[in-house]
């Protein structure tokens, strides 16, 4: 089961925040179900691949939730109110919350993403389409902290969560969340939050959805073992692991995992682990939801005075709530 050792990359810096991140991947690895954060799936090469996933056929959610803001943005612009602090959550390329400014005019944008280079090239290039909209970008992980720069404006905060987002945290882990958002927010005529949430449908559909025929979606499951190979100083060979994507109806949700394809020994600096052929790191959940599962959640939250917008198949949901 040995296999030839490879040369471990080490991080070329060790600040405290580099430590943090060594230590949970660490620690996620040596669980007795090894684990990896869906959050490392956002390198700068993994959001790109994540921009391909999103115009895969197979995909679904991307295009219904952006068919829903199209088809209700006046009643979403009229629940929601304009001038708003628009706090972008995961922003990415920045195009979901872009499309929402002609409707919500916003007084200031503020996208946040873990992704720095990558949010960085987003909002330059939204700067020179949207030079009349202040915006600050934030590179942090949201996921734990919502802790923001004084330079973000307290009154009128819109926290924009699309792409169901909120489905990648557990249900008690998704109420923590939605309940630092409240504590973020000051109760007023628009501080709230705008979320896109899928909705529990048919199994073939959601398989479909996160293991494509092109194998996209599978290359940006492996491509986060790059990432953790320049994190942690790993020596992970992607070529040993395969994608595992599949919903899981008793627990309502869609499962991600990379399967270890042979016997092998993955090392970094200090420590490594053995996995077994057939053996998983489980890297992804995706919680779908009933429209009552999403108001249990807002109001449990602190949340109130909800407003759904569906698609024609009930698939996707845009609510807006605001803080009670």
């Amino acid at each position: 089961m040995s296999q030839p050792a490879r040369s471990i990359q080490r991080p070329w810096q060790q600040t405290p925040e580099d430590l943090a991140v060594r230590a949970e991947l660490e620690a996620g690895l040596m669980a007795q179900d090894a684990v990896i954060s869906p959050k490392y799936l956002y390198d700068p090469l993994g959001s790109k691949l994540f921009e391909a996933i999103c115009a895969l056929p197979e995909y679904y959610p991307t295009r219904t939730e952006a068919a829903i803001f199209a088809a209700h943005a006046s009643d979403i612009a009229a629940a929601v109110g304009t001038g708003v602090t628009l706090i972008d959550l995961g922003a990415g390329n920045c195009a979901k919350a872009a499309g929402l400014f002609p409707a919500l005019k916003p007084r200031q944008y503020v996208p946040i993403d873990i992704s720095a280079d990558f949010l960085r090239d987003a909002v330059d290039g939204l700067r020179q389409t949207f030079p009349d909209i202040p915006m600050h970008e934030v590179a942090m992980d949201f996921s734990a902290s919502l802790e923001l720069p004084a330079t973000v404006n307290r009154d009128r905060r819109l926290f924009f969560y699309p792409g169901s987002s909120l489905g990648n945290f557990d249900p008690q882990q998704a109420l923590a969340f939605l309940r630092r958002m409240r504590h973020a927010l000051q109760i007023g005529e628009a501080g709230g939050v705008l979320l896109g949430l899928d909705l529990v449908k048919d199994s073939g559909v959601l398989d479909a959805a996160y293991d494509d025929e092109l194998g996209v979606t599978a290359a940006f499951n492996l491509n986060m073992l790059n990432h953790v190979n320049r994190l942690l100083g790993a020596d992970f060979n992607p070529r040993d692991w395969r994608h595992v994507g599949f919903y899981n109806a008793e627990r309502q949700r869609v499962e991600m995992h990379l399967e270890a394809r042979r016997d092998l020994i993955v090392r970094w600096e200090g420590g490594r682990r053995t996995f077994l052929q057939g053996e998983r790191i489980h890297t992804e959940n995706s919680h779908k939801f009933t429209p009552e599962d999403i108001l249990d959640l807002l109001e449990q939250a602190g949340f109130g005075d909800c407003k759904m917008w569906f698609d024609p198949q009930r698939w996707f949901a845009v609510c807006h709530a605001r803080a009670r």
